[in-house]
C-alpha cells in the first residue's frame, strides 16, 4: 500500500488569509492526485508600498498514483 507524500504550496491573496488558503488548495488539487489532508504551516502579512498581501504556506498530503 503506498504511503502519503507531503508537499508545500505557497499562495498569496490581497483579500484575506482564508482566500490565500483557498488559492493554495486549488493549486494543490490542480497539480496533485488524491489530496487527503492539509495543514497551514505559516501565515504572514506582506507589506510593500503600503499594500498588504496575505501569504500562506500549506503542507498538503496526497496519495501518489
Amino acid at each position: 500500500m503506498p504511503e502519503a507524500q507531503v508537499t508545500e504550496v505557497v499562495a498569496e491573496s490581497a483579500q484575506s488569509f482564508e482566500d490565500a488558503i483557498r488559492t493554495a488548495m486549488a493549486q494543490a488539487r490542480a497539480r496533485l492526485t488524491n489530496v487527503c489532508g492539509a495543514w497551514v504551516r505559516r501565515q504572514r502579512r506582506v507589506v510593500s508600498g503600503g499594500l498588504v498581501a496575505y501569504q500562506v504556506a500549506v503542507q498538503v498530503a496526497f496519495m501518489p498514483v
